[in-house]
């Protein structure tokens, strides 16, 4: 079979490659063309773009590129229709993936959604593109379930979140040769995760980095994102004494004391390895104002949405200041604070249900193919 897969960012990458890993132990032969990053590239196929282009935040970031996304989409259609894939899979990345989607539909082509969009934040009515162009939706959080099915009458298929297994399968590492494998100090390690775009970690790391004085016996280490070259950091390094690590977020994040990760996947993934954090974000004033005119929730970070409830501190815009920051920093490096974390943790992980999500897509996927063949 042919898939073609659409990926936008680093994220997106790495399920999408553990996807195109369980879908070969389905379709020995299986053959891949894909939007993605080096994750996918590794499992073979075609790279034709790589997220590291597609990747803009906010409102008035996508406005000035709208010529770059508008030219991409063309690129895509036309690649697809000289592939002529079995099936079209989505990974996340709503703004391009639903255009691409209703071009698609109409053209004939199978339309299966791996991690749904979170229209269950904003733009809800982006459920009426969903039903008529996408033939097979499968959702990663538990509540998504309802959500579509109850909600709004749209059959999916929860799978289980992938970040379990991307998780469970990663080598160990222990603090000791961690430390000694990247040059580190033996003091215990405050993880920075500031984003994956270059505003949003401009924004976040001029604050975070302003703590470093306050917390004399810890290190800090910035996790570096994929879609930046580690040139891109060297101004903020030579401002503090800390460390910037490329790549190796997954590594950090198992010998972090503590974190402060700026709103996104990263707070789920932090969780996930047991890290006491705090959830920080800050966008351009224009973005932020209208976000927060169409976005109805409670919380922003994934791991307060799961559990209902806030379980990690959550600074926003005003909020995430340098005072703010360290008083919150304080706080979960208190033992005290640490234990009803973990014990929160631990209900997250039980909701969130068992490993294996990239292997039950995978054989969705390939069974609905097959019998749509």
């Amino acid at each position: 079979m042919k898939y073609y897969l659409i990926a936008g960012e680093a994220s997106g990458d790495l399920h999408a490659s553990n996807l195109m890993k369980a879908l070969k132990q389905q379709d020995p032969k299986a053959d891949f063309r894909f939007w993605g990053g080096d994750l996918m590239q590794k499992e073979g196929g075609k790279l034709v773009k790589h997220y590291r282009e597609l990747a803009f935040m906010g409102f008035v970031e996508v406005l000035f590129n709208l010529r770059t996304i508008l030219k991409n989409m063309k690129l895509c259609k036309k690649d697809i229709s000289v592939y002529q894939p079995d099936v079209i899979i989505f990974i996340d990345y709503p703004g391009f993936n639903f255009r691409i989607a209703e071009w698609a539909r109409k053209e004939g082509y199978k339309t299966h959604y791996y991690i749904s969009p979170q229209i269950w934040a904003w733009k809800e009515n982006r459920i009426k593109a969903i039903k008529r162009d996408v033939d097979e939706m499968y959702v990663i959080l538990p509540f998504e379930k309802d959500f579509y099915e109850k909600k709004h009458n749209f059959p999916v298929h929860f799978v289980g979140h992938p970040l379990l297994d991307a998780i469970e399968n990663r080598k160990e590492i222990s603090f000791e040769k961690f430390t000694e494998q990247h040059g580190l100090t033996s003091q215990p390690i405050i993880a920075l995760l500031p984003g994956s775009r270059k505003q949003e970690i401009t924004k976040m790391l001029s604050t975070m980095l302003q703590l470093t004085k306050d917390f004399s016996d810890y290190q800090f280490v910035i996790a570096g994102a994929p879609s930046q070259d580690k040139e891109f950091y060297e101004p903020f390094l030579k401002k503090s004494n800390v460390s910037l690590l490329m790549n190796k977020t997954y590594d950090l994040l198992s010998v972090a004391s503590a974190a402060l990760v700026t709103s996104g996947t990263a707070t789920l993934e932090t969780a996930l390895f047991n890290v006491p954090e705090v959830v920080c974000y800050k966008g351009s004033t224009i973005s932020y104002e209208i976000a927060k005119r169409v976005i109805n929730l409670d919380y922003i970070s994934l791991v307060n949405l799961i559990m209902d409830k806030e379980v990690v501190k959550e600074l926003i815009q005003h909020d995430f200041n340098v005072k703010n920051l360290k008083a919150e920093l304080s706080k979960i490096l208190d033992e005290k604070h640490r234990e009803q974390l973990f014990e929160d943790y631990k209900l997250l992980r039980q909701k969130l249900g068992g490993t294996g999500a990239s292997q039950n897509t995978a054989q969705l996927i390939y069974k609905k193919i097959k019998s749509d063949a």
